[in-house]
């Protein structure tokens, strides 16, 4: 299709979105950029959404909080690589307010839904992204993942995402979450996409301090671990379509759990502080309450409370070599269940917590992963699984995820209106 036939399509599910975008590009200007595009590029005529806390220049970058707003004046590196790559920026979308939270729930500019309806939540923080490509507004986009970002909404919205080894992605320009740990991810409709975005938008950028590279081979027949035990909170249709799969060996995870714990409840809290708790001192009445409970419980923690979770890190972090010394994938639910809206707001910390339980260690332990559909309880909920791997393990949990994908795509689902409707493009 042609880059201003696809414009065109973009601009009308665009308008009439809910809660999924903070701002756009004008018509003319998508037009404009549109005229500029070299055919012969790789990613040539493709439209792509970028989460609003990373920087776009000629759009605020809100990071979900209006009183942060500020105009970038460049484009954050893995912005600009696919700008060059001919791809078309459409705008901002929504996200749980300065990236906290995995609910999709946490935002004044409105709260998406999952594709699937049913009050399902989008999951976030990078909500507004997922939805985006889940219901076919646009063919990729951008978000971030510190907790699950780039993987929980991916599963609530049947789609892949990637959350790569932490620093193959620049993230120059993007608004700090916890900054040693931040991840700029990737959203698709497939792997192939998702393959060829990542391949356009990784390398190291000298300017970005937190930017890396490393080289692991390619494992072509990879040994496949899932846990011993697993918690779906009592949700049955999530724990069946998790037995659909099967591994070569069983492992505890335990350690990996733990760690996760360490991210809300232990001091990697406080490093949110490092960025924003001078604008959170400043500007208290611009901050949703529930972002500023959870901000605020950074003041809590002491220097010497900080090492000592380092410390234990560095013991879990062992214990979690010990399985890349036994399996060189990891398979999990990306989620243990969904919730609706109205059940996030009976307990939006409890559940929040929830939601990131298989996801909340990967940054901490510096593993990569990739996060594929898994079909559909009996009730209609979409069920995700989320391969993990050490660092630098990027192209082999893609070449993986490919056999899990066909074998998972085959189980066929209800698909939103909205996507149906744009399945031809």
């Amino acid at each position: 299709m042609e880059a201003h036939e696809v414009v065109e399509e973009t601009l009308a599910p665009v308008g009439a979105s809910e809660g999924v975008w903070i701002s756009t590009f004008t018509a003319a200007q998508l037009h404009e950029r549109a005229n500029e595009i070299d055919p012969a590029l790789p990613l040539a005529g493709l439209t792509f959404a970028v989460k609003d806390n990373i920087d776009v220049a000629g759009l605020p970058t809100t990071a979900a909080c209006p009183g942060f707003a500020y105009r970038p004046e460049r484009n954050a590196p893995v912005v600009q690589k696919l700008l060059d790559a001919g791809a078309i920026v459409v705008g901002k979308t929504n996200l749980d307010q300065f990236a906290t939270g995995l609910t999709g729930a946490r935002s004044p500019y409105g709260t998406p839904q999952s594709v699937f309806g049913g009050g399902l939540i989008s999951g976030g923080s990078s909500s507004g992204s997922a939805v985006a490509v889940a219901d076919r507004t646009v063919a990729f986009s951008l978000g971030t993942d510190t907790a699950g970002s780039g993987r929980v909404p991916a599963a609530l919205n049947g789609i892949v995402g990637i959350k790569p080894t932490r620093g193959l992605l620049s993230t120059l320009g993007v608004v700090p979450a916890c900054r040693s740990l931040d991840c700029v991810s990737i959203f698709a409709p497939d792997l192939d996409l998702a393959d060829r975005v990542l391949r356009t938008t990784r390398g190291r950028v000298e300017t970005d301090p937190w930017s890396r590279e490393g080289d692991r081979p390619l494992i072509a027949a990879p040994r496949v671990a899932v846990p011993e035990s697993l918690d779906f909170f009592g949700d049955a249709g999530q724990e069946k379509a998790f037995a659909r799969f099967t591994g070569d060996l069983t492992v505890d995870i335990g350690p990996l759990l733990e760690a996760g714990d360490l991210l809300y409840r232990g001091p990697w809290v406080a490093e949110r502080l490092a960025d924003l708790g001078e604008f959170l001192a400043g500007h208290p009445e611009a901050v949703l309450p529930i972002t500023k409970q959870i901000l605020e419980t950074g003041y809590g923690f002491s220097a010497a409370d900080a090492f000592r979770a380092q410390h234990r890190l560095q013991e879990l972090r062992r214990a979690a070599d010990r399985i890349w010394q036994r399996a060189d994938v990891l398979v999990l639910p990306t989620i243990g269940t969904t919730y609706t809206h109205a059940e996030i707001a009976e307990d939006p910390i409890g559940r929040n917590l929830d939601l990131g339980r298989y996801t909340q260690f990967a940054n901490l332990l510096d593993m990569a992963a990739v996060t594929v559909p898994n079909g559909f309880t009996a009730d209609g909920r979409p069920a995700s699984l989320t391969l993990f791997g050490p660092a630098f393990s990027d192209e082999t949990l893609m070449l993986y995820a490919r056999s899990v994908w066909a074998g998972s795509h085959s189980r066929t689902a209800p698909r939103s209106p909205a996507s149906a409707a744009r399945d031809t493009r």
